[in-house]
């Protein structure tokens, strides 16, 4: 599977998800272009949670804390392909499952914004991380997650998708 890099096209949506154009990436982040984006959560053969903190590297939010890994889905690509994809790279293994997709929704931030599908998937394979995408990671219970909230600073994409989770949001 192609690794996705930082110049590569991507597609620009509009309210309604629906195309209308396209742009190299950091383009669209510089102009606040509304794109696509997959969220995976990663759940162990024990339930818990894989939680990452990004690198200082990142175009966005670096050095924060995430609960999804995930990333923008490139031009002509499906959200099932990019969440497969960037589950794959950011937590280096192969063979993984498809990731079920579980809601949609357009996160809205200061940062920009961007249409989502929040995935999730159980990763029983040993990982890996990705050394340009994550600086530090371990798997968390639900409630050692929730602990943690308040305490680390957190994406703010990834606190939204995860306060719909938490809420029973479903596609």
């Amino acid at each position: 599977m192609a690794r996705m890099s930082s110049d590569e096209i991507i597609d620009i949506v509009d309210e309604q998800d629906r195309v209308i154009g396209q742009s190299p990436r950091p383009v669209a982040y510089r102009e606040g272009l509304r794109h696509r984006c997959a969220f995976i959560l990663v759940r162990d053969a024990e339930d818990r949670i894989f939680v990452h903190r990004r690198t200082a590297t990142k175009a966005v939010f670096p050095s924060f804390h995430d609960m999804f890994v995930g990333g923008v889905v490139g031009a002509g690509e499906s959200y099932d392909q990019a969440a497969l994809r960037e589950a794959e790279e950011e937590l280096g293994v192969t063979g993984l499952a498809q990731p079920a997709p579980l809601f949609k929704f357009l996160y809205q931030g200061d940062s920009g914004s961007w249409w989502s599908v929040v995935y999730e998937v159980r990763c029983e394979l040993p990982v890996r991380p990705q050394e340009s995408e994550v600086a530090w990671h371990t798997f968390l219970t639900p409630e050692e997650l929730e602990q943690r909230l308040d305490e680390w600073q957190w994406t703010p994409d990834g606190l939204a998708a995860y306060a719909r989770l938490r809420d029973g949001a479903r596609p």
